[in-house]
């Protein structure tokens, strides 16, 4: 029985050779490591498998992530992460001009734009500045109502609309928590304007992290089929994934389970099914190692 079991866990890894992963609901849960994550990562590094976190944290940057997972004593490189943060300013850095920013995020995000984009400050728009573009991230403090008035104004003024994610909700030491997602959507309703998504479930993060793997692979060449998605959400982890051609793994450490898969199939939502469905990443990766050495 137990081969058995073995070798059904590696049959939706087959042909996979590097992993995307979500960082919270698969590394960490309401800020504390997920048992089995740190040494499941220190099994990736140790076998020279190519990965990225592929988060819609935009609270942090990705040194500030990096130096909190360590503290975890998971093992990731802020060079590894991609988070809906650093999605949102690559996009906005590639435009040409550079555009005017009116940025509501949290006090780190400034840290991740480059130079080249003009931050406006809230007395710069009270002012009369202009934005060419309006982004929305999470914050501790930033989105107030006079700040998310201020926004309002600017998008009715023509400004382009960027929100870092969609995320209604995420799961905190507190518990089930409002994320900013459920603020743009009061923007958009407001506005009549829908906001273009940089992170999770857009498909420019997921092609930004999946283009940094493919730089990595020994060979030169990595299909996106050979790439799993490790996720907790099957809405913004494994839908999108698998709408871009990769596979899926579903962990049950995080936001949906079993039931929740079996609630999707049953609606006829086939991007949501899962090729794997595991306990938790170490049980993925364990995995992903038996498949190896068949």
């Amino acid at each position: 029985m137990r081969v058995g079991k073995e070798r059904s866990r590696t049959v939706g890894l087959a042909g996979v050779r590097a992993l995307l992963l979500d960082m919270d609901g698969v590394l960490v849960s309401r800020g504390r490591p997920i048992v089995g994550a740190a040494e499941a990562v220190a099994r990736l590094h140790s076998t020279g498998t190519p990965f990225r976190v592929i988060t819609n944290t935009s609270l942090s940057t990705r040194a500030s992530l990096a130096r909190r997972l360590a503290a975890a004593r998971i093992d990731i490189p802020a060079g590894h992460i991609v988070t809906a943060l650093s999605a949102t300013a690559d996009r906005l850095a590639a435009q040409d001009p550079a555009p005017t920013v009116y940025l509501l995020a949290s006090a780190e995000a400034p840290d991740e734009f480059p130079s080249e984009l003009r931050l406006l400050s809230d007395a710069d728009v009270d002012a009369g500045a202009r934005a060419d573009v309006v982004v929305v991230g999470d914050s501790e403090d930033r989105l107030t109502y006079a700040n998310l008035n201020r926004a309002f104004r600017q998008l009715r003024e023509g400004a382009a609309f960027v929100a870092m994610h969609r995320n209604p909700w995420w799961l905190t030491p507190a518990g089930p928590t409002l994320d900013s997602g459920a603020l743009v959507a009061g923007l958009e309703y407001a506005t009549g304007r829908r906001a273009t998504v940089a992170g999770k479930p857009s498909a420019t993060i997921f092609r930004a992290a999946f283009a940094a793997l493919a730089a990595e692979a020994t060979d030169g060449l990595l299909r996106r089929r050979e790439v799993a998605m490790v996720g907790d959400d099957l809405r913004t982890d494994l839908a999108p994934a698998r709408r871009l051609g990769m596979r899926t793994a579903l962990v049950l450490t995080g936001k949906h389970g079993r039931a929740d898969v079996d609630r999707a199939q049953g609606r006829g939502r086939s991007t949501m099914h899962p090729d794997l469905i595991a306990a938790s990443v170490a049980e993925v990766v364990a995995a992903l190692g038996e498949r190896s050495r068949e």
